[in-house]
């Protein structure tokens, strides 16, 4: 089950656009906490 999950490139297209916007939403995060501790 997991070798044919792993060989449908539909599933890496999904994980790899899932992860980019976990990535992006951790990096707009990261800036908002970084600023707003940086101002107080």
């Amino acid at each position: 089950m997991i070798e044919l999950l792993l060989k449908d490139p539909v599933v890496w297209g999904s994980l790899l656009g899932l992860s980019v916007v976990v990535g992006i939403c951790a990096y707009y995060m990261y800036l908002f906490l970084y600023n707003t501790n940086h101002n107080l």
